[in-house]
């Protein structure tokens, strides 16, 4: 499921929403840019907005469990933890990447950005990629079992443990293909949303999407909603990528960073610890 700017607004007004922290030194004044020239893991110079600093952008406000208490300069929560990593990858202290906010439209039209990066689950898409570069991905969304508490699909951890319940899918998505392939012949409908109806009206005992979806019914749709479970397999599922300006020369160095950490393991620990471990959403077995 392609991230929605509406997901934002919904989230907007089902989540508790923690008064905004000042960012860690910085502003998004429109500087000019410069060279600044750290000993980046790559061995390359990033041209930034501001020398010696990383400047990276993300939502206002920004949501567990991808920001931790809407405070990414935390390093808590699975994009903080991500970025503070490639920025170590890049030569970066932690002291050195600086925070700012943007709207998730603005940072995807063309243009110059007063940032360096941006990191808010963006897809990767045909589209987008007319307007700006995309990293490497850091992130590909699995599917996820959502459903209301003390339901028979709550604390349903196993594979086997779903066979025996009615799950609720939308037609003609990667949900549909993976629930039929590994647990059986799913109750389709026409949306995610008619999906979710189904699951209020006690019509199915939960419904499978991706991941950031089930985050949003289970804390904007849902009066008692649970992520109970993900599917392990990441097959057909959108990239989450860092967003840079269009032809920025940092895009090679930043997805160099992306793929170190992917390969030494170090982005499977983050993956483990913010999407799984603390959120309570353990890999169906």
């Amino acid at each position: 499921m392609i991230r929605r700017r509406s997901l934002l607004a919904a989230l907007g007004a089902a989540a508790t929403v923690v008064a905004l922290t000042a960012c860690s030194g910085g502003s998004t004044g429109g500087a000019s840019t410069t060279t600044s020239a750290p000993a980046a893991a790559s061995g390359a110079a990033l041209t930034t907005v501001t020398a010696g600093k990383l400047t990276v952008a993300t939502g206002q406000p920004a949501y567990s469990p991808w920001v931790e208490d809407d405070r990414p300069e935390s390093g808590k929560g699975f994009e903080s933890a991500v970025t503070y990593a490639v920025a170590k990858q890049l030569g970066y202290a932690a002291s050195d990447v600086v925070w700012v906010r943007s709207s998730f439209d603005s940072a995807i039209t063309p243009g110059a950005k007063p940032w360096d990066l941006n990191i808010q689950q963006f897809s990767i898409t045909a589209d987008r990629k007319k307007a700006v570069d995309f990293s490497s991905p850091y992130y590909t969304t699995t599917q996820a079992v959502v459903t209301s508490k003390g339901s028979k699909a709550d604390g349903v951890t196993t594979i086997a443990g779903l066979k025996g319940l009615k799950i609720g899918v939308a037609t003609g998505t990667t949900s549909y293909t993976v629930v039929n392939a590994e647990v059986g012949q799913p109750a389709v409908y026409t949306s995610v949303d008619d999906a979710v109806q189904a699951l209020k009206t006690k019509q199915v005992d939960a419904v499978v999407t991706d991941l950031p979806g089930a985050f949003y019914i289970a804390g904007a749709q849902l009066d008692d909603g649970v992520v109970t479970a993900q599917f392990a397999s990441t097959a057909g599922g959108d990239q989450f990528a860092f967003v840079l300006p269009k032809g920025s020369a940092n895009t090679a160095p930043v997805s160099a960073a992306v793929d170190a950490i992917t390969k030494s393991g170090e982005l499977k620990e983050i993956t483990d610890k913010w999407l799984s471990s603390e959120v309570d959403v353990p890999v169906l077995q």
